[in-house]
């Protein structure tokens, strides 16, 4: 996925340097300006007959730099471990998934369930066990989903995951107190990690701009853009404008802000579990 977002950069590069507009490169190689869209945020493959028309009608004519571009397409049309789940991964969540696995910095804000990164196998058990669409076999992959997702934090070189969790969240005995008990421990646990922050955003704060969960990453380096995922009921959407990037990295900083910091939010986690 490192390799598609890598790509879809500097083809967006590529084009704003020829002065062409998404409508022009999609006339271009008879596509629409979604598809070059998405090609250019990396969530969709970029064919080698589309990046062929693309590099000729962007006057790229160095049998290097067309070779390179050429093998970072091949790559990122290689299938993502969560390709083996099957149905388990809906089709909206998969670009989302490619994309972490590339992330140098995950911030979250959890308004209802707790990350998919930090929940424990029962925990997120239990949410699924809430959507009707899901029972059985597909239930238990879901969750094999969640916690393959989790390998990212203990690889060699994990991302930093910055997490503020409303506190409302882990109030809400999900699965039962004694699932929610080991879920707030596993939270204790890992947040020991050097690259985890956990925060915990008290009802004492008031009231906050944070209305529903928020997931933004960002990659290494200057080139390529930050993502938001909004994740709904059965969809979710990936505002990529600029003034919208900035404006949910600044909602998360607020966020952040009116949270307690990481020592202080360890003492809440205490007491949550005692109450439990």
């Amino acid at each position: 996925m490192a390799a598609r977002l890598w790509l879809g950069t500097r083809l967006r590069r590529l084009r704003e340097e020829a002065g062409i507009s998404r409508a022009g490169a999609a006339a271009g190689i008879r596509a629409s300006a979604s598809k070059i869209s998405r090609m250019e945020l990396g969530r969709s493959p970029v064919k080698e007959q589309d990046l062929a028309g693309l590099l000729a009608l962007y006057g790229i004519t160095d049998e290097a730099e067309r070779e390179a571009m050429r093998e970072l397409s091949l790559d990122g049309r290689l299938p993502g471990w969560w390709q083996a789940y099957g149905d388990a991964v809906p089709a909206w969540a998969k670009p989302y998934l490619g994309m972490e696995q590339a992330a140098r910095l995950i911030r979250t804000y959890d308004a209802q369930f707790i990350s998919g990164l930090l929940q424990t196998p029962d925990y997120a058990r239990a949410i699924v066990g809430l959507s009707a669409s899901s029972s059985g076999e597909q239930a238990e992959r879901q969750v094999a989903v969640q916690v393959r997702r989790q390998e990212i934090l203990h690889r060699a070189d994990p991302p930093h995951l910055w997490a503020v969790i409303d506190e409302a969240t882990l109030r809400r005995p999900v699965g039962g107190a004694a699932v929610m008990r080991a879920q707030v421990s596993h939270l204790l646990e890992i947040s020991q990690l050097r690259h985890v922050n956990i925060q915990v955003l008290p009802f004492r704060a008031g009231g906050h701009a944070g209305g529903a969960s928020i997931i933004l990453l960002r990659f290494a380096g200057e080139q390529l853009p930050d993502v938001v995922y909004l994740e709904q009921i059965a969809s979710a959407v990936y505002p990529s404008r600029r003034s919208e990037l900035v404006y949910y990295w600044d909602l998360l900083n607020q966020l952040a802000t009116q949270a307690d910091p990481p020592i202080a939010s360890v003492m809440i986690l205490n007491q949550i579990r005692k109450e439990l």
